[in-house]
C-alpha cells in the first residue's frame, strides 16, 4: 500500500464512519417499523430476559465466538427465537461452519426478517426474528451447496427444543 492511499483513506475514516452511521440509523427505523408484530418495548424485553440475553436480542450485541453451547448440539429439534419463542430453524439445517457460533443453511421460511448493517463499514446482511425483531445474526453467501448460505445465529438468541418435546408458547 502507498503512503497517499493511506493518508486518503484515514482522512476519508470520519466521513465513511458518519455516512454508515445514518444508514444505520435508517435502516435500524426501517426495521423498528417492520418488525411489530410484537409490540413490546425495549424496557419491557430487559425485565423479560438475562441481561446477556436482551443484549444480543435488542441492542444488537454479539457473543464471543465459541462460548455457546449450542455449538455442540446435535439433536433434532428446533431453535427457537429466545425473546418470543418463534421457531426460527430446524435443526436438520444446523451444520458446523468452523466460525463459533451455530450455523444454519436456511432458516423457516418467513420466520426472519433482513436488513443492511453498516456497522463494520461495508454492509453486511442482520437478520431478526420476524415476530418480535430480536436480533438473531448474519447472512452470508460463504455456506454449503446448493444454497451456500451461512446464517451465523448468536447462541443466546436461540433456545433449543428436542424433537417429541413441546414448544413453549409464543410469548405475547
Amino acid at each position: 500500500m502507498h503512503r497517499r492511499t493511506l493518508l486518503a483513506g484515514l482522512v476519508a475514516l470520519p466521513f465513511v464512519q458518519w455516512r454508515s452511521t445514518l444508514a444505520d440509523e435508517t435502516q435500524v427505523a426501517a426495521a423498528e417499523r417492520k418488525f411489530t408484530a410484537l409490540n413490546k418495548s425495549k424496557a419491557e424485553w430487559k425485565k423479560l430476559l438475562e441481561p446477556a440475553r436482551y443484549e444480543i436480542l435488542f441492542e444488537e450485541d454479539t457473543e464471543r465466538p465459541g462460548s455457546s453451547p449450542l455449538n455442540r448440539e446435535k439433536r433434532a429439534g428446533l431453535y427457537i427465537c429466545a425473546a418470543c419463542y418463534l421457531p426460527l430453524f430446524d435443526a436438520k439445517h444446523k451444520y458446523e461452519s468452523g466460525t463459533g457460533w451455530p450455523s444454519f443453511t436456511q432458516p423457516i421460511e418467513g420466520r426472519l426478517g433482513t436488513k443492511k448493517d453498516y456497522k463494520l463499514v461495508w454492509p453486511r446482511i442482520e437478520y431478526h426474528c420476524a415476530r418480535c425483531g430480536g436480533h438473531q445474526g448474519h447472512v452470508f453467501d460463504d455456506g454449503p451447496p446448493p444454497r451456500n448460505e451461512r446464517w451465523c445465529n448468536n447462541g443466546l438468541a436461540l433456545l433449543f427444543v428436542p424433537e417429541g418435546k413441546p414448544l413453549p408458547a409464543l410469548r405475547a
